[in-house]
C-alpha cells in the first residue's frame, strides 16, 4: 500500500500542476488582451502541442509566454510518464523479487504433491493437504489468482501447468503426488502423460469432467480419475441411504477431530516390519491390509505379523498415526 499510495500522491500533485499551469495560462493571456474562450484555446494548444494556430498574430512577448507555457507542459509530461513507469518497473521487480523467493521455497521441498489449477476443485484440494500438514505447491496460469493465493499462505508457480519446464519447476521430480484439477479434460491428459514421462513412480489423481475422459486419463498414466459430478452424486446418494456409514468413513464429519482413515506403506527397512498388528499403537484400528501379491484381508487378525509391501488401512487418533508412520 505504501507503494501505491506515494504513486497516488506524485500524480495528484502533478495533477494540480497541470491545473495551475492552465491557470497561469489563461490568466496571462487575458492578461494580454484575449477572451476567456481563446485564452483557453491558446493555452491549450501550448500545453498540449497538438499543433498551433493561433487566433491571431503574435507579438514578441505573446510568444516568450506561449513557449514558456509548451515547455511547462512537455516537462509535467515527461514528469508523468517517468512517475508512471518508475511504479510499473518498481511492480514488475518486486513481483519478479517475490517469485525467487518463492522458487527458492519449492526448491527445497521434497514428497511433496502438485496441485494443477487453483479453481473450486484446487482449493479444496490445497485445503485438505493444509489440514493433514502435507507440503503442496499449486501451479496455475492466470496471475488474477496470484494475490489470493499469497492471502491463502500457499506455495504457488504463476505458469502453465501443461509445460514441463513449469512442472519441473515445481518439484515434479521429488514430488509424491500430482492433483490434476484443470477444467478441461484435454489438458489433464496432457499434463498427466507428461508428468508420468519425468516421474514414473509419481501418484497422480485426475479430474474428468466427462465420463468418456476417465480411459483417456488411466491410459495417460493416472492412477485414479475423479468425476466430482459423479462423485457428488453418488455421495449425496450414499447420504439419503447410509448416512452413519458415510459418516464413519469420513470421519471428519463426526464430534472426534482428533481421528482421521489414513493408509500405511510399510517399505523396506520400516520398523513396522515384524511387528503383529495388535503392536502398533492401542489407539490405532486396522480395517484391512493389503498384501504386496494384491490379496486384501479384511478384519485381519490382530496377530498377523507386517510384511515389507504391505498396505495398511487403518482409523485411529491423529498423533497416533504420526508416530507409527515415522
Amino acid at each position: 500500500m505504501g507503494r501505491f499510495g506515494d504513486l497516488a500522491r506524485r500524480l495528484r500533485f502533478l495533477g494540480v500542476v497541470i491545473v495551475g499551469l492552465f491557470l497561469y495560462g489563461i490568466g496571462g493571456y487575458m492578461i494580454m488582451g484575449f477572451g476567456l474562450i481563446d485564452a483557453a484555446y491558446m493555452t491549450t494548444l501550448a500545453v498540449t502541442t497538438a499543433g498551433f494556430n493561433p487566433v491571431r498574430t503574435l507579438d514578441g512577448v505573446e510568444q516568450v509566454f506561449t513557449i514558456t507555457i509548451a515547455i511547462f507542459g512537455v516537462s509535467i509530461f515527461i514528469a508523468i510518464l517517468t512517475v508512471i513507469g518508475g511504479a510499473l518497473a518498481d511492480r514488475r521487480f518486486a513481483i519478479s523479487s517475490r517469485r525467487r523467493r518463492m522458487q527458492k521455497r519449492i526448491n527445497t521441498l521434497r514428497n511433496h504433491f502438485i496441485v494443477c489449477a487453483y479453481g473450486r476443485v484446487g482449493r479444496t484440494a490445497a485445503r485438505e493437504f493444509e489440514a493433514d500438514g502435507a507440503p503442496f505447491v499449486v501451479v496455475d496460469q492466470l496471475e488474477e489468482l496470484e494475490e489470493q493465493m499469497i492471502r491463502d499462505g500457499v506455495n504457488h508457480i504463476i505458469g502453465d501447468p501443461s509445460s514441463e519446464a513449469v512442472l519441473r519447476s515445481a518439484g515434479i521430480e521429488r514430488a509424491k503426488g500430482l492433483v490434476c484439477a484443470m477444467d478441461s479434460d484435454a489438458v489433464n491428459v496432457f499434463i498427466t502423460l507428461v508428468a508420468r514421462s519425468i516421474n514414473e513412480s509419481i501418484f497422480i489423481v485426475a479430474r474428468a469432467s466427462e465420463a468418456t475422459a476417465a480411459d483417456r486419463l488411466y491410459k495417460a498414466g493416472a492412477d485414479r480419475v475423479v468425476s466430482p459430478y459423479v462423485t457428488s452424486g453418488r455421495q449425496m446418494a450414499m447420504h439419503a441411504q447410509r448416512p452413519r456409514v458415510v459418516d464413519y468413513l469420513d470421519v471428519s464429519t463426526m464430534d472426534a477431530p482428533g481421528m482421521r482413515l489414513d493408509e500405511i506403506q510399510v517399505e523396506a527397512g520400516s520398523s513396522l516390519t515384524g511387528s503383529t498388528l495388535n503392536e502398533l499403537a492401542p489407539d490405532i484400528v486396522v480395517l484391512a491390509v493389503r498384501r504386496s501379491n494384491r490379496e486384501i484381508l479384511a478384519n485381519p487378525d490382530p496377530r498377523l505379523r507386517v510384511e515389507v509391501g504391505d498396505l495398511l488401512m487403518v482409523l485411529g487418533d491423529e498423533k497416533a498415526l504420526r508416530t507409527v508412520e515415522e
